[in-house]
């Protein structure tokens, strides 16, 4: 079987101050950043932790016309319509087995960390959301001596969003 090159990215909305969630749910309703999150990870193959995964409300699990790849420690969870993986290498593989072009790591916190960490991670969407909030799920500082930004949308507060935000697309610098 061949093979395919794949992408591997992650895609995360960030406050100011690196806060991603409070209590396993997000903080801010920003209808723009969910439709970029569907269109950006639709017809993709997408990984992400358990509590993440329980998070999402249930009408949407598993998230439509994507492969659902939850990761767990927990040898005997099983969930309808997903792939359940143990380690974050395994889940990469089976994407890239199953002729993924670009894979995309969705959360949370502690899978955002060890992919940074391990180095597994090629591109990076980030909705900067310029706002500072409490919250108890951080992602790393991204450290701009590894990772170039090439395309960034500003977006002003209105009516729908209560926050000004930024589209940020960042690649690793080779």
């Amino acid at each position: 079987m061949a093979i395919t090159k794949m992408i591997t990215s992650l895609i995360v909305a960030v406050a100011e101050n690196n806060v991603i969630g409070k209590d396993n749910d997000l903080i801010w309703r920003l209808p723009n950043d969910m439709k970029f999150f569907r269109t950006t990870t639709l017809n993709h193959h997408i990984i992400t932790g358990r509590k993440n995964y329980i998070s999402i409300p249930e009408k949407y699990r598993p998230l439509a016309n994507r492969t659902n790849i939850v990761l767990t420690r927990q040898s005997d969870f099983t969930e309808e319509g997903c792939i359940v993986s143990h380690s974050l290498e395994d889940a990469i593989t089976y994407a890239r087995e199953n002729n993924e072009t670009e894979l995309f790591i969705i959360g949370g916190g502690q899978i955002y960390k060890e992919a940074l960490e391990k180095d597994l991670i090629d591109r990076m969407y980030v909705t900067h959301v310029h706002q500072a909030f409490d919250g108890d799920t951080f992602f790393p500082e991204i450290d701009t001596n590894k990772w170039k930004n090439i395309s960034e949308t500003n977006n002003p507060a209105d009516e729908k969003h209560q926050y000004p935000y930024s589209f940020t697309v960042y690649e690793k610098l080779k």
